[in-house]
């Protein structure tokens, strides 16, 4: 397999960590240690105490996988396989289900590897491009166009990472609709779902609308637990899943046991978890629509409805990238410009998740004000 960079964690591996104030992450707080153990019920507490490090289950702690089946409707732990990650099964999943002569269709700009690992199987990719003056919405027109005889998968990304976009209930069920009529998969990379910012915005999820339609979840995003790297891939067709399970013979095999049984703590305190992700997220919006409402000579943005993430846009004639550079030089505040997804114009991401997020757009805003003095 020949694959280019990730272009978004190279440019993370040489700032996330001397970057003092991160402005543009997309997963939520991280928990405490200490914190989450306290969450744990009697059984997950003993689990903990008597845990062995040795190996696990493949397709994960049996418990988790029922935990996980709790999140969607109509599915059971039997339809659940866990990964190292989300990034672990989009690569086992395009490696399973594509390859030379198939065709695949991804909404862009979006997550590299969702685009770049299915190109590397040796598939044909239609990025599906959605558009700023749009509202960054899904068009089922633009779907149909792209749609090919030897389409076989189908990739969505919503809530939208970097946009916060998210589609309604009837374009969603569309999409589906779509796809099945073609027997083409769906891949809803859902790691943002649960983190709506009105609930009555929360979609089906993916498994729940198809016997073609897959799940993606991550315990990184909603539940502020990134470092456990654990995620999951949710399907209705039993032969696939066999096949991936197969595969990841060949990349992890199994997950780590500690992190399995700290999932299985969040998992079983979900609402308080969630309640605590989304407290933050209602924190941070309510600044950052007050800094655009007072900033709109500098910067302009379609508000997300979801999720953990924005894409605003950077006005003027100074490129983005030479704003972020200057301004994580002179401030310390990181910034992730659009050119990171290859996306062509003055955008960048911009984090919702951080407790500090306040602290570094003060530091924005004050380099804003010495920028254009």
């Amino acid at each position: 397999m020949r694959i280019p960079d990730f272009k978004l964690e190279r440019y993370f591996a040489k700032w996330e960590f001397n970057a003092p104030h991160l402005l543009c992450t997309s997963d939520i707080e991280g928990w405490r240690m200490s914190e989450l153990l306290a969450l744990a019920d009697a059984d997950a507490r003993e689990r903990w105490e008597r845990l062995t490090l040795g190996y696990t289950e493949s397709t994960g702690l049996p418990a988790l996988r029922e935990e996980i089946a709790r999140l969607y409707r109509g599915v059971g732990p039997e339809h659940v396989l866990t990964f190292a990650g989300a990034e672990e099964a989009i690569f086992v999943l395009m490696n399973v289900l594509l390859g030379p002569g198939d065709h695949a269709v991804v909404t862009w700009p979006g997550y590299q590897s969702l685009y770049e690992v299915a190109r590397a199987t040796g598939a044909e990719v239609s990025l599906l491009r959605l558009r700023e003056e749009d509202g960054w919405k899904l068009d089922l027109e633009a779907v149909k166009r792209e749609l090919r005889p030897n389409t076989k998968l189908v990739v969505a990304n919503f809530p939208h990472n970097p946009t916060g976009a998210l589609p309604d209930a009837a374009t969603w069920k569309g999409l589906f609709a779509l796809a099945e009529e073609r027997g083409a998969y769906v891949l809803a990379d859902e790691v943002y779902r649960l983190l709506e910012h009105d609930p009555r915005d929360t979609l089906p999820a993916g498994v729940e609308l198809s016997g073609r339609g897959l799940s993606l979840g991550v315990m990184s995003k909603a539940f502020g637990l990134a470092g456990l790297r654990v995620g999951w891939l949710v399907g209705r067709d039993a032969a696939l899943l066999e096949r991936c399970a197969a595969y990841k013979d060949y990349t992890t095999i199994c997950n780590a046991a500690p992190s399995e049984l700290l999932s299985l703590m969040a998992l079983r305190a979900k609402e308080q978890v969630l309640a605590r992700s989304r407290e933050i997220l209602s924190r941070n919006l309510a600044v950052l629509d007050d800094f655009f409402a007072r900033r709109a000579d500098t910067f302009r943005w379609v508000r997300p409805k979801a999720g953990s993430v924005a894409f605003p846009k950077l006005l003027g004639e100074q490129p983005v990238t030479e704003f972020c550079q200057r301004l994580v030089d002179q401030e310390g505040v990181l910034l992730l410009p659009g050119d990171v997804y290859d996306v062509p114009g003055n955008h960048f991401r911009l984090g919702l998740g951080r407790t500090n997020m306040p602290d570094a757009l003060a530091r924005l805003e004050r380099f804003c004000d010495t920028l254009w003095k």
